[in-house]
């Protein structure tokens, strides 16, 4: 668990001018043909940070920096509260914190570009202690999560420096996903990486591979890499897979026991008008390791289904699915994953959303159900509640 229990664009453009479309304009009379040529091209948002539903960037604010050429800045201001019930020792009923105070700086045209992003983020997780806004920079990515280099040609593209993970459906800031809180799936993957990654398009298909420190350890043993198919504009299936091709010998907050992992999923994912649905798989696979006092490694298998419906006026209802089971046993020792040894897990998210051009509000009301637990690891003082019921709310700006 990425937390204890105390616990990752291709952007097309296409080309619409001919001979054929100059005759026509030129038989047309001179009113349409002024009203055609003066019609304004829609901004359109930014293919980073990545963005599933419901919220959308703000349109870029860009200016010319000389030798850098254009460059795009947006951001995003937020703040949350939280209220839960049969909270863990150590923790609390309520939290009020910033969310999020970051901005982003990127060059999207040319041979090479980049992006930077900056500022402080908080990452809220289900079945998981609240971690305030200033731990998460200290304990996790710092100040400066994600920022790369990239080298384009054509549709082959590097990127070197800190990346976005390949792995999983959801992406790791609150503002990127359908829900407010990421869920217990993601929970078993890394999501920040430190090393160099090759991506690359032909037809239908796409891909994309990284050498990288895995749970941001800062040992570069961790193969990571994607295949998509697109089926068409509504649909895609993609293959992910990933592991530590040696073993970490520590842990700290940032670099769980997972570090030494090997995961692997399969998304499919269809987006039309109104709708996104996206169902997942995942396995993952924790060896045994001594050297971090791991006496029996374990297995974790779960499935999620996202789903989010925008409706008019701004407004749109997301919710989430999961369960997630682990292998293992006390008797064994085997390490815990979850909620104690063999533990396994359900969750369900609502969350509904309201956007108006760069402001937003959403909450989260949510459960986990925690099913044979090991008394001590799951919820409450004494970690023997197996239900959590939490709301989350969050409002700010888009900018």
């Amino acid at each position: 668990m990425r937390y204890p229990i105390r616990l990752s664009c291709l952007p097309c453009l296409v080309l619409a001018l001919s001979l054929v479309c100059v005759i026509q304009l030129s038989a047309q009379d001179q009113a349409s043909s002024a009203a055609t040529t003066a019609t304004p091209s829609v901004p359109q948002p930014l293919p980073a940070p990545s963005m599933t539903a419901p919220l959308q960037t703000a349109v870029p604010h860009t200016f010319n920096a000389g030798p850098f050429g254009t460059i795009d800045v947006t951001g995003i201001l937020s703040g949350m509260g939280l209220t839960q019930g049969n909270w863990v020792a150590g923790d609390q009923s309520t939290h009020w914190d910033l969310s999020n105070g970051q901005v982003f700086l990127q060059k999207t045209t040319g041979w090479w570009q980049f992006y930077l992003q900056a500022g402080a983020y908080n990452v809220p997780a289900l079945g998981t202690a609240f971690l305030s806004t200033e731990n998460t920079i200290s304990d996790l990515y710092g100040p400066l999560p994600v920022g790369y280099l990239k080298l384009v040609k054509g549709n082959f593209s590097v990127e070197i420096g800190e990346l976005p993970t390949l792995i999983g459906a959801e992406d790791t800031f609150d503002f990127e996903n359908m829900n407010i809180e990421r869920g217990l799936l993601w929970n078993q993957e890394n999501a920040i990486n430190r090393g160099i990654q090759i991506n690359d398009s032909k037809g239908k298909w796409s891909g994309s591979i990284s050498w990288n420190d895995g749970f941001y350890s800062n040992r570069y043993t961790w193969i990571t890499g994607i295949v998509a198919y697109t089926f068409n504009s509504a649909n895609t299936l993609s293959f992910v897979g990933g592991g530590n091709l040696g073993q970490t010998k520590f842990t700290n907050f940032a670099t769980p026991v997972q570090n030494n992992s090997n995961i692997y999923n399969v998304i499919y994912t269809y987006s039309h008008e109104s709708w996104m649905i996206q169902p997942y798989f995942q396995y993952t696979h924790v060896p045994t390791n001594s050297t971090v006092g791991m006496v029996h490694g374990a297995d974790t298998r779960g499935g999620a289904l996202l789903l989010n419906y925008s409706f008019k006026h701004g407004i749109s209802l997301a919710s989430r699915e999961e369960y997630i089971s682990s292998t293992g046993n006390l008797t064994e020792k085997a390490v815990n994953l979850l909620y104690g040894p063999g533990s396994n897990a359900w969750s369900f998210t609502l969350t509904p959303t309201y956007q108006n051009h760069g402001f937003f509000i959403r909450e989260d009301f949510s459960v986990v159900w925690a099913t044979n637990s090991t008394p001590g690891f799951a919820f409450g003082l004494n970690g023997r509640r197996r239900t959590q019921p939490r709301g989350v709310i969050e409002a700010g700006f888009m900018f």
